[in-house]
């Protein structure tokens, strides 16, 4: 549903996302009659795929399709489309690009989008309200008699630990984050896992894995040496989180992904 509009020149009514998380915040906000392009991943919300041009993966982009559509804005995010960027500013466009790692950089991004399109009200709303739920899901699993310890899997080769906000959501959740250590580093050179007999060590109650856009495979992660020792092999406790609503630092993953990691860790703390 389309937003009330002001003035063309207000705020920018032309817009390119090149990730998904600026798409499907757009589109709360009910400000998606502004996006004019979009990422060839983005799945939310389904209708943002029938409606928008998608003109970029997540490190490469149609720079002369971007050109074509004459955004007066262009949305992207981390480090890693640095060069598309740097290529749209020198095209002369206004580019932004957001570098959030965490939960709060989250509910801070939306409130900047919120604040670039001319709807802070809404925005504020939006990001007050996604942190009430979070504050009443904490509270509810302050009350698990037992937390379990959880090991979250973003790639498989290497091994890779998920992102400081997938880490801070596993905490939220219910769970107990194996590699606090590794999982608070910006860059995922540096979420590496350089031996995996450490997950052994570390011995997780859970398992999650979101193979970035892969299907996640248990069986091949159960029959990694060594892991049969692996409490979370042993009672075969490895799940699949859906890459697109927890990889994405945005709405989907303080909504539900990290409802769907709390209802496996609930139904762990069940059982025990």
């Amino acid at each position: 549903m389309n937003s009330t509009r002001g003035p063309a020149s207000a705020y920018p009514s032309r817009i390119v996302c090149l990730t998904e998380e600026t798409t499907e915040t757009l589109y709360l906000l009910e400000e998606d009659w502004r996006i004019v392009g979009i990422s060839g991943f983005t799945v939310r919300p389904p209708q943002a795929r029938r409606e928008k041009p998608r003109v970029s993966a997540f490190t490469s982009a149609k720079i002369d399709r971007i050109l074509e559509l004459q955004p007066d804005l262009v949305l992207g995010f981390s480090d890693l489309q640095a060069e598309i960027a740097a290529s749209l500013v020198r095209a002369g466009l206004d580019v932004h690009i957001f570098n959030h790692r965490d939960v709060a950089g989250i509910l801070r991004m939306i409130r900047t989008l919120g604040g670039m399109v001319g709807c802070q009200d809404k925005a504020e709303q939006l990001a007050a309200r996604l942190e009430q739920d979070l504050d009443r899901l904490r509270s509810t699993t302050a009350q698990l008699a037992r937390r379990p310890r959880v090991y979250f899997e973003e790639w498989d080769e290497p091994l890779f630990v998920g992102s400081r906000w997938v880490s801070e959501l596993v905490e939220i959740a219910g769970g107990i984050e194996c590699f606090p250590d590794l999982a608070h580093h910006s860059l995922g050179k540096d979420r590496i896992i350089a031996d995996g007999s450490e997950v052994v060590r570390r011995a997780p109650d859970i398992i999650l894995g979101s193979w970035c856009g892969k299907k996640f495979r248990p069986e091949n992660v159960a029959a990694r040496p060594g892991w049969s020792a692996v409490p979370a092999v042993m009672s075969a406790q490895l799940h699949e989180i859906k890459s697109p609503i927890i990889l994405q630092p945005g709405p989907a993953a303080l909504t539900d992904g990290v409802m769907e990691m709390h209802r496996i860790i609930a139904a762990w703390a069940a059982g025990h």
